[in-house]
Protein backbone atom coordinates (compact mmCIF):
# COMPACT_ATOMS: atom_id res chain seq x y z
CA UNK A 1 0.00 0.00 0.00
CA UNK A 2 0.99 3.17 -1.25
CA UNK A 3 1.90 5.80 2.03
CA UNK A 4 -1.31 8.13 2.76
CA UNK A 5 -0.23 11.65 3.31
CA UNK A 6 -2.15 14.43 5.07
CA UNK A 7 -2.31 17.61 5.66
CA UNK A 8 -0.75 19.63 8.39
CA UNK A 9 -2.39 22.27 10.52
CA UNK A 10 -2.14 23.98 13.76
CA UNK A 11 0.44 21.29 14.62
CA UNK A 12 -1.80 18.56 13.95
CA UNK A 13 -1.71 16.10 10.53
CA UNK A 14 -5.17 15.86 9.37
CA UNK A 15 -7.46 14.52 6.43
CA UNK A 16 -9.30 16.56 3.93
CA UNK A 17 -13.14 17.38 4.56
CA UNK A 18 -13.45 16.41 1.58
CA UNK A 19 -12.61 12.72 2.29
CA UNK A 20 -11.10 12.63 -1.23
CA UNK A 21 -7.28 12.02 -2.14
CA UNK A 22 -4.70 11.63 -4.85
CA UNK A 23 -2.13 9.79 -5.83
CA UNK A 24 1.48 10.43 -7.36
CA UNK A 25 2.72 8.15 -9.56
CA UNK A 26 6.87 7.86 -10.30
CA UNK A 27 7.39 9.12 -13.81
CA UNK A 28 9.71 6.13 -14.31
CA UNK A 29 7.87 3.26 -13.57
CA UNK A 30 3.62 4.32 -13.51
CA UNK A 31 2.93 1.30 -12.29
CA UNK A 32 4.50 2.52 -8.97
CA UNK A 33 2.43 4.89 -6.63
CA UNK A 34 4.76 7.02 -4.75
CA UNK A 35 1.90 8.29 -2.28
CA UNK A 36 -1.55 9.03 -1.85
CA UNK A 37 -2.44 12.63 -0.48
CA UNK A 38 -5.06 15.23 -0.01
CA UNK A 39 -7.76 16.57 -2.33
CA UNK A 40 -8.29 19.59 -0.11
CA UNK A 41 -11.29 22.02 -0.25
CA UNK A 42 -11.50 25.29 0.19
CA UNK A 43 -12.67 25.18 3.73
CA UNK A 44 -9.28 22.56 4.21
CA UNK A 45 -7.20 26.13 3.26
CA UNK A 46 -9.46 28.41 5.26
CA UNK A 47 -8.56 26.32 8.87
CA UNK A 48 -4.68 26.36 7.76
CA UNK A 49 -4.64 30.02 7.06
CA UNK A 50 -6.52 30.78 10.53
CA UNK A 51 -4.10 28.44 12.00
CA UNK A 52 -1.25 30.21 10.66
CA UNK A 53 -2.97 33.46 11.52
CA UNK A 54 -4.08 32.44 15.13
CA UNK A 55 -0.37 31.50 15.64
CA UNK A 56 1.83 35.10 14.18
CA UNK A 57 1.35 37.28 17.25
CA UNK A 58 3.43 34.34 19.69
CA UNK A 59 5.88 33.54 17.01
CA UNK A 60 6.42 37.05 15.88
CA UNK A 61 7.03 37.95 19.67
CA UNK A 62 9.64 34.68 19.81
CA UNK A 63 13.18 35.85 19.69
CA UNK A 64 15.16 35.80 16.34
CA UNK A 65 17.83 33.44 17.92
CA UNK A 66 15.09 31.02 19.49
CA UNK A 67 13.53 31.08 16.32
CA UNK A 68 16.74 30.57 14.46
CA UNK A 69 17.49 27.37 16.95
CA UNK A 70 14.13 25.85 15.35
CA UNK A 71 15.37 26.22 11.60
CA UNK A 72 18.82 24.93 12.60
CA UNK A 73 17.54 21.90 14.22
CA UNK A 74 15.53 21.67 11.21
CA UNK A 75 18.85 21.70 9.00
CA UNK A 76 19.94 18.69 11.30
CA UNK A 77 17.24 16.34 11.18
CA UNK A 78 16.99 17.12 7.05
CA UNK A 79 20.74 16.61 7.08
CA UNK A 80 20.45 13.00 8.35
CA UNK A 81 17.39 11.81 6.39
CA UNK A 82 19.58 13.32 3.56
CA UNK A 83 19.70 9.54 1.42
CA UNK A 84 16.16 8.93 2.20
CA UNK A 85 14.88 12.52 1.01
CA UNK A 86 16.98 11.79 -2.03
CA UNK A 87 15.40 8.78 -2.89
CA UNK A 88 12.00 9.97 -2.34
CA UNK A 89 12.42 13.00 -4.61
CA UNK A 90 13.87 10.96 -7.32
CA UNK A 91 10.76 8.10 -7.25
CA UNK A 92 8.40 11.35 -7.26
CA UNK A 93 10.04 13.71 -9.54
CA UNK A 94 11.99 11.60 -11.79
CA UNK A 95 15.53 13.31 -11.51
CA UNK A 96 18.36 11.52 -10.97
CA UNK A 97 20.37 10.63 -7.54
CA UNK A 98 22.96 12.73 -8.43
CA UNK A 99 20.70 16.11 -9.30
CA UNK A 100 18.10 15.06 -6.74
CA UNK A 101 20.99 14.74 -3.75
CA UNK A 102 22.10 18.17 -5.12
CA UNK A 103 18.90 19.73 -4.31
CA UNK A 104 18.25 18.18 -0.67
CA UNK A 105 21.62 19.31 0.20
CA UNK A 106 20.46 22.97 -0.95
CA UNK A 107 16.97 22.78 1.33
CA UNK A 108 19.46 21.77 3.92
CA UNK A 109 22.26 24.29 3.37
CA UNK A 110 19.00 26.74 3.07
CA UNK A 111 17.75 26.14 6.34
CA UNK A 112 21.48 26.58 8.00
CA UNK A 113 21.75 29.65 6.47
CA UNK A 114 18.57 31.19 7.92
CA UNK A 115 18.75 29.96 11.29
CA UNK A 116 22.35 32.13 11.22
CA UNK A 117 19.81 35.04 9.52
CA UNK A 118 17.19 34.88 12.23
CA UNK A 119 20.11 36.28 14.61
CA UNK A 120 20.90 39.20 12.67
CA UNK A 121 17.82 40.88 12.07
CA UNK A 122 17.55 43.85 13.25
CA UNK A 123 17.69 47.38 12.00
CA UNK A 124 19.67 50.62 11.36
CA UNK A 125 20.60 53.89 13.27
CA UNK A 126 20.59 56.88 11.74
CA UNK A 127 21.57 60.53 13.05
CA UNK A 128 18.90 62.91 13.53
CA UNK A 129 18.47 66.85 12.20
CA UNK A 130 17.29 67.28 16.20
CA UNK A 131 18.72 67.13 19.35
CA UNK A 132 17.89 64.66 22.05
CA UNK A 133 16.05 62.08 19.42
CA UNK A 134 17.43 58.90 17.94
CA UNK A 135 16.45 57.93 14.87
CA UNK A 136 16.42 54.27 13.62
CA UNK A 137 14.24 51.62 11.79
CA UNK A 138 12.87 48.15 13.15
CA UNK A 139 12.82 45.12 10.46
CA UNK A 140 9.18 43.06 11.63
CA UNK A 141 7.46 40.76 9.93
CA UNK A 142 4.53 40.73 7.68
CA UNK A 143 2.56 38.32 9.34
CA UNK A 144 0.70 35.40 7.37
CA UNK A 145 2.08 34.32 3.99
CA UNK A 146 1.00 31.79 1.44
CA UNK A 147 3.43 29.75 -0.28
CA UNK A 148 2.58 28.28 -3.60
CA UNK A 149 5.47 25.81 -5.30
CA UNK A 150 6.10 24.02 -7.92
CA UNK A 151 7.08 20.09 -9.04
CA UNK A 152 10.55 20.99 -10.74
CA UNK A 153 12.38 21.52 -7.30
CA UNK A 154 9.95 20.46 -4.94
CA UNK A 155 12.48 20.30 -2.18
CA UNK A 156 14.58 23.54 -2.83
CA UNK A 157 12.13 25.68 -3.78
CA UNK A 158 9.61 25.49 -0.46
CA UNK A 159 13.15 25.81 1.96
CA UNK A 160 13.87 28.98 0.22
CA UNK A 161 10.51 30.33 0.47
CA UNK A 162 9.54 28.77 4.00
CA UNK A 163 12.75 29.52 5.68
CA UNK A 164 13.14 32.89 5.26
CA UNK A 165 9.89 33.47 6.15
CA UNK A 166 9.62 31.58 9.30
CA UNK A 167 13.25 33.12 9.81
CA UNK A 168 11.57 36.61 9.82
CA UNK A 169 8.86 35.50 12.36
CA UNK A 170 5.89 35.24 9.77
CA UNK A 171 3.66 32.41 10.10
CA UNK A 172 3.03 30.23 6.62
CA UNK A 173 0.71 28.36 4.66
CA UNK A 174 2.62 26.12 1.64
CA UNK A 175 0.87 24.49 -1.00
CA UNK A 176 2.93 22.22 -3.22
CA UNK A 177 2.72 20.85 -6.41
CA UNK A 178 0.12 17.92 -6.90
CA UNK A 179 2.90 15.96 -8.90
CA UNK A 180 5.41 16.31 -6.50
CA UNK A 181 4.05 17.18 -2.81
CA UNK A 182 5.82 14.49 -0.78
CA UNK A 183 9.22 15.83 -0.29
CA UNK A 184 7.79 19.18 1.14
CA UNK A 185 5.52 17.40 3.38
CA UNK A 186 8.81 16.07 4.93
CA UNK A 187 10.06 19.71 5.57
CA UNK A 188 6.96 20.08 7.90
CA UNK A 189 7.67 16.97 9.44
CA UNK A 190 11.65 18.08 10.07
CA UNK A 191 9.86 21.35 11.70
CA UNK A 192 7.42 19.79 13.16
CA UNK A 193 10.22 17.30 15.01
CA UNK A 194 12.40 20.40 15.84
CA UNK A 195 9.60 21.88 17.94
CA UNK A 196 8.31 24.06 15.61
CA UNK A 197 4.84 26.08 17.83
CA UNK A 198 1.30 24.95 16.37
CA UNK A 199 0.20 26.70 13.54
CA UNK A 200 3.11 28.66 12.17
CA UNK A 201 3.82 26.35 9.66
CA UNK A 202 0.87 24.65 7.65
CA UNK A 203 0.44 22.14 4.35
CA UNK A 204 -2.27 21.51 2.16
CA UNK A 205 -2.01 19.45 -0.69
CA UNK A 206 -4.98 19.53 -3.64
CA UNK A 207 -5.76 21.33 -6.74
CA UNK A 208 -5.08 25.00 -7.27
CA UNK A 209 -8.33 25.29 -8.67
CA UNK A 210 -9.90 24.83 -4.81
CA UNK A 211 -7.74 25.82 -2.60
CA UNK A 212 -5.80 28.70 -4.41
CA UNK A 213 -7.98 31.65 -4.46
CA UNK A 214 -8.36 31.05 -0.83
CA UNK A 215 -4.12 31.81 -0.45
CA UNK A 216 -4.40 35.11 -2.91
CA UNK A 217 -7.97 36.54 -1.28
CA UNK A 218 -8.49 35.68 2.62
CA UNK A 219 -7.90 38.51 4.34
CA UNK A 220 -5.67 37.15 6.72
CA UNK A 221 -3.15 36.33 4.08
CA UNK A 222 -0.54 39.47 4.28
CA UNK A 223 1.61 38.30 1.09
CA UNK A 224 1.96 35.70 -1.26
CA UNK A 225 5.21 34.26 -2.59
CA UNK A 226 4.30 32.63 -5.87
CA UNK A 227 6.94 30.10 -8.78
CA UNK A 228 5.54 28.45 -11.61
CA UNK A 229 4.07 29.29 -14.98
CA UNK A 230 3.57 32.87 -16.01
CA UNK A 231 -0.01 32.18 -16.80
CA UNK A 232 -0.47 31.22 -13.69
CA UNK A 233 1.75 33.53 -11.71
CA UNK A 234 0.02 36.70 -13.43
CA UNK A 235 -3.48 35.55 -11.98
CA UNK A 236 -1.63 35.22 -8.46
CA UNK A 237 -0.51 38.84 -8.44
CA UNK A 238 -3.62 40.36 -10.12
CA UNK A 239 -5.52 38.23 -7.48
CA UNK A 240 -3.27 38.79 -4.35
CA UNK A 241 -3.21 42.93 -5.67
CA UNK A 242 -6.58 43.32 -5.24
CA UNK A 243 -6.43 44.15 -1.51
CA UNK A 244 -2.88 45.10 -1.93
CA UNK A 245 -1.65 42.24 -0.18
CA UNK A 246 2.62 42.18 -0.58
CA UNK A 247 3.32 39.51 -3.66
CA UNK A 248 6.12 37.89 -5.61
CA UNK A 249 6.08 35.69 -8.35
CA UNK A 250 8.69 33.85 -10.53
CA UNK A 251 8.03 32.44 -13.46
CA UNK A 252 8.88 31.22 -16.57
CA UNK A 253 11.96 31.70 -18.69
CA UNK A 254 13.38 31.54 -22.27
CA UNK A 255 16.61 31.49 -21.44
CA UNK A 256 19.78 31.95 -24.23
CA UNK A 257 23.46 30.92 -23.49
CA UNK A 258 25.65 33.24 -26.34
CA UNK A 259 28.76 31.75 -27.82
CA UNK A 260 31.33 34.05 -29.26
CA UNK A 261 34.25 32.96 -31.53
CA UNK A 262 36.92 33.57 -28.97
CA UNK A 263 35.03 30.76 -26.90
CA UNK A 264 36.43 26.63 -26.84
CA UNK A 265 33.59 25.42 -28.60
CA UNK A 266 34.07 21.79 -26.28
CA UNK A 267 33.61 23.44 -23.56
CA UNK A 268 30.66 25.81 -25.03
CA UNK A 269 29.23 22.65 -25.92
CA UNK A 270 29.46 21.34 -22.30
CA UNK A 271 27.90 24.85 -20.86
CA UNK A 272 25.06 24.40 -23.10
CA UNK A 273 24.47 20.96 -23.23
CA UNK A 274 24.44 20.95 -19.31
CA UNK A 275 22.25 23.51 -18.65
CA UNK A 276 19.57 22.69 -21.89
CA UNK A 277 19.52 19.11 -20.86
CA UNK A 278 20.36 18.62 -16.93
CA UNK A 279 17.25 17.77 -14.94
CA UNK A 280 15.19 16.78 -17.99
CA UNK A 281 15.22 20.70 -19.10
CA UNK A 282 12.45 20.88 -16.20
CA UNK A 283 14.18 24.17 -14.72
CA UNK A 284 12.69 27.28 -15.11
CA UNK A 285 16.62 28.85 -15.80
CA UNK A 286 17.22 25.63 -18.12
CA UNK A 287 19.50 26.69 -21.72
CA UNK A 288 16.42 26.50 -24.29
CA UNK A 289 18.41 28.96 -26.89
CA UNK A 290 22.11 28.64 -28.12
CA UNK A 291 22.76 31.78 -29.81
CA UNK A 292 25.70 31.03 -31.62
CA UNK A 293 28.15 33.24 -33.58
CA UNK A 294 28.87 32.33 -37.35
CA UNK A 295 32.17 31.68 -37.16
CA UNK A 296 31.88 28.53 -34.36
CA UNK A 297 28.50 27.80 -35.79
CA UNK A 298 28.72 24.34 -37.31
CA UNK A 299 31.62 23.31 -35.30
CA UNK A 300 29.14 23.52 -32.28
CA UNK A 301 26.07 22.16 -33.80
CA UNK A 302 27.81 18.96 -34.45
CA UNK A 303 29.39 19.13 -30.78
CA UNK A 304 25.81 19.53 -29.08
CA UNK A 305 24.38 17.10 -31.52
CA UNK A 306 27.41 14.67 -30.19
CA UNK A 307 26.45 16.12 -26.38
CA UNK A 308 23.05 14.90 -26.71
CA UNK A 309 22.88 11.83 -28.38
CA UNK A 310 25.84 10.79 -25.67
CA UNK A 311 23.25 11.08 -23.41
CA UNK A 312 22.10 8.00 -21.06
CA UNK A 313 18.71 8.03 -20.35
CA UNK A 314 17.73 5.85 -17.43
CA UNK A 315 15.41 5.62 -14.39
CA UNK A 316 16.30 8.34 -11.86
CA UNK A 317 17.45 5.59 -9.40
CA UNK A 318 19.71 3.99 -12.04
CA UNK A 319 21.40 7.54 -11.58
CA UNK A 320 22.50 7.99 -15.24
CA UNK A 321 22.74 11.40 -17.32
CA UNK A 322 18.75 12.29 -17.87
CA UNK A 323 15.81 10.97 -16.41
CA UNK A 324 12.37 11.20 -17.17
CA UNK A 325 9.38 13.97 -17.83
CA UNK A 326 7.29 14.30 -14.25
CA UNK A 327 4.02 13.66 -15.93
CA UNK A 328 2.18 12.33 -19.30
CA UNK A 329 1.41 16.16 -19.83
CA UNK A 330 4.48 17.60 -19.41
CA UNK A 331 6.30 14.70 -21.89
CA UNK A 332 3.39 15.58 -24.35
CA UNK A 333 4.33 18.99 -24.16
CA UNK A 334 7.60 18.77 -25.27
CA UNK A 335 6.50 15.89 -27.72
CA UNK A 336 4.43 18.82 -28.94
CA UNK A 337 7.10 21.45 -29.41
CA UNK A 338 9.37 19.31 -31.77
CA UNK A 339 6.46 18.76 -33.89
CA UNK A 340 6.31 22.64 -34.44
CA UNK A 341 9.05 23.47 -36.28
CA UNK A 342 7.59 20.67 -39.10
CA UNK A 343 5.00 23.46 -39.61
CA UNK A 344 7.68 26.50 -40.35
CA UNK A 345 10.01 27.26 -42.75
CA UNK A 346 13.79 26.20 -41.74
CA UNK A 347 14.42 24.31 -38.18
CA UNK A 348 16.19 21.30 -38.87
CA UNK A 349 15.99 18.43 -36.31
CA UNK A 350 19.58 17.34 -35.48
CA UNK A 351 18.81 14.26 -33.22
CA UNK A 352 16.15 13.20 -30.55
CA UNK A 353 12.60 14.56 -29.49
CA UNK A 354 11.30 10.64 -29.88
CA UNK A 355 9.28 9.42 -27.00
CA UNK A 356 11.42 5.85 -25.59
CA UNK A 357 9.57 2.86 -25.79
CA UNK A 358 10.60 -0.48 -24.90
CA UNK A 359 12.56 -1.97 -22.13
CA UNK A 360 12.60 -0.13 -19.16
CA UNK A 361 11.06 2.69 -20.98
CA UNK A 362 7.79 1.54 -21.75
CA UNK A 363 6.16 2.64 -18.32
CA UNK A 364 7.58 6.22 -17.76
CA UNK A 365 7.62 9.66 -19.86
CA UNK A 366 10.94 8.95 -21.30
CA UNK A 367 12.23 11.14 -24.10
CA UNK A 368 15.57 11.46 -26.32
CA UNK A 369 16.98 15.25 -25.67
CA UNK A 370 16.51 17.25 -29.24
CA UNK A 371 18.69 19.50 -30.89
CA UNK A 372 17.29 21.76 -33.47
CA UNK A 373 19.52 23.81 -36.03
CA UNK A 374 18.58 26.71 -38.64
CA UNK A 375 16.04 28.46 -36.07
CA UNK A 376 15.36 32.03 -36.61
CA UNK A 377 14.34 34.56 -33.58
CA UNK A 378 10.55 34.45 -34.80
CA UNK A 379 10.13 31.10 -34.92
CA UNK A 380 8.19 29.66 -31.99
CA UNK A 381 10.30 27.42 -30.70
CA UNK A 382 12.75 30.29 -29.84
CA UNK A 383 9.93 32.04 -28.06
CA UNK A 384 7.81 29.56 -26.06
CA UNK A 385 9.07 28.24 -23.01
CA UNK A 386 9.20 24.32 -23.78
CA UNK A 387 10.20 23.01 -20.30
CA UNK A 388 11.41 20.03 -21.76
CA UNK A 389 15.04 18.64 -23.05
CA UNK A 390 14.83 20.79 -26.39
CA UNK A 391 17.73 23.11 -27.77
CA UNK A 392 17.00 25.99 -30.25
CA UNK A 393 20.36 26.81 -31.96
CA UNK A 394 20.45 29.92 -33.72
CA UNK A 395 23.20 31.46 -35.94
CA UNK A 396 24.21 35.49 -36.13
CA UNK A 397 26.79 37.29 -37.27
CA UNK A 398 28.33 39.54 -34.69
CA UNK A 399 27.95 40.44 -30.82
CA UNK A 400 25.88 43.26 -31.12
CA UNK A 401 23.46 40.88 -33.30
CA UNK A 402 23.73 38.07 -30.74
CA UNK A 403 22.73 40.30 -27.87
CA UNK A 404 19.48 41.58 -29.53
CA UNK A 405 18.41 38.29 -30.10
CA UNK A 406 19.17 36.92 -26.72
CA UNK A 407 16.78 39.96 -25.48
CA UNK A 408 14.31 39.21 -28.59
CA UNK A 409 12.05 37.35 -26.49
CA UNK A 410 8.99 38.12 -23.41
CA UNK A 411 11.29 36.37 -20.57
CA UNK A 412 14.29 37.20 -18.95
CA UNK A 413 15.27 35.22 -16.38
CA UNK A 414 18.09 33.83 -16.63
CA UNK A 415 21.15 34.11 -19.56
CA UNK A 416 25.06 33.28 -20.42
CA UNK A 417 27.65 33.97 -22.42
CA UNK A 418 30.69 32.12 -23.57
CA UNK A 419 33.46 34.26 -24.48
CA UNK A 420 37.13 35.45 -23.41
CA UNK A 421 36.94 38.66 -24.74
CA UNK A 422 36.35 40.95 -21.09
CA UNK A 423 34.74 43.61 -23.43
CA UNK A 424 32.13 41.04 -24.80
CA UNK A 425 31.71 39.84 -21.07
CA UNK A 426 31.01 42.84 -19.81
CA UNK A 427 28.49 44.66 -22.15
CA UNK A 428 26.84 41.45 -22.09
CA UNK A 429 26.32 41.46 -17.87
CA UNK A 430 25.48 45.27 -18.67
CA UNK A 431 22.81 44.83 -21.53
CA UNK A 432 21.66 41.67 -21.01
CA UNK A 433 17.51 41.89 -20.35
CA UNK A 434 17.78 39.35 -17.90
CA UNK A 435 17.47 38.73 -13.77
CA UNK A 436 21.18 36.44 -13.94
CA UNK A 437 23.61 36.65 -16.28
CA UNK A 438 26.64 34.57 -16.41
CA UNK A 439 29.81 34.40 -18.38
CA UNK A 440 31.40 31.07 -19.21
CA UNK A 441 28.79 29.23 -17.16
CA UNK A 442 25.31 27.23 -17.79
CA UNK A 443 21.98 29.11 -17.29
CA UNK A 444 21.42 26.82 -14.62
CA UNK A 445 22.80 26.72 -11.14
CA UNK A 446 22.33 29.34 -8.13
CA UNK A 447 24.24 30.34 -5.03
CA UNK A 448 21.66 30.60 -2.55
CA UNK A 449 22.84 33.70 -1.06
CA UNK A 450 22.54 36.13 -3.67
CA UNK A 451 18.88 37.50 -5.26
CA UNK A 452 17.54 35.44 -7.70
CA UNK A 453 14.81 36.64 -10.09
CA UNK A 454 13.58 37.90 -13.30
CA UNK A 455 12.42 40.51 -15.84
CA UNK A 456 9.89 40.98 -18.10
CA UNK A 457 7.45 38.06 -18.31
CA UNK A 458 9.82 35.60 -15.78
CA UNK A 459 9.17 37.72 -12.72
CA UNK A 460 6.41 40.68 -11.10
CA UNK A 461 9.81 41.94 -10.44
CA UNK A 462 8.60 43.19 -6.70
CA UNK A 463 10.98 41.48 -4.43
CA UNK A 464 13.88 38.72 -5.14
CA UNK A 465 14.17 35.32 -3.32
CA UNK A 466 17.55 33.86 -1.43
CA UNK A 467 19.41 35.63 0.21
CA UNK A 468 19.16 38.85 2.26
CA UNK A 469 16.66 39.67 -0.49
CA UNK A 470 14.18 37.14 0.61
CA UNK A 471 14.17 38.13 4.19
CA UNK A 472 12.99 41.74 2.53
CA UNK A 473 10.31 40.23 1.33
CA UNK A 474 9.35 39.00 4.14
CA UNK A 475 9.82 42.02 6.63
CA UNK A 476 8.93 45.82 6.70
CA UNK A 477 10.35 48.75 7.62
CA UNK A 478 8.83 51.01 10.33
CA UNK A 479 10.80 53.93 11.33
CA UNK A 480 11.32 55.37 15.07
CA UNK A 481 12.38 58.59 16.12
CA UNK A 482 12.49 58.60 19.74
CA UNK A 483 12.52 61.91 21.87
CA UNK A 484 13.68 62.17 25.17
Amino acid sequence: MPTAHRNYVDGEWVESSSGDTFEVLNPANTNEVVGEFQSSTAEDAEAAVEAAVAGKDEWASTPGPERGTILKETAQILEDQKDELTETLTREEGKTLDEAGGEVQRAIDIFYYYAQKASDLGGTVKSSSSTDTELYTKREPLGTVALITPWNYPIAIPAWKLAPALAAGNTAVIKPASAAPTVASKLLEALDEAGLPDGVANYVTGSGSEVGSVLTDHEGVDAVSFTGSTQVGTSVAQAAADDLKRVQCEMGGKNPTVVMPSANVDEAVDIVGSGAFGVTGQACTACSRAIVHEDVYDEFVEGVTEYAESIEIAPGVENADMGPHVTRSELEGTLEYVEIPDEEDGATLETGGERLTGDEYDDGYFVEPAVFSDVTSDMRIAQEEVFGPVLAVLKVGSFEEGLEVANDVDYGLSASIVTQDLTEANEFAESVESGVAKVNEKTTGLELHVPFGGYKQSSTDTYREQGDAGLDFFTSTKTVYLNY
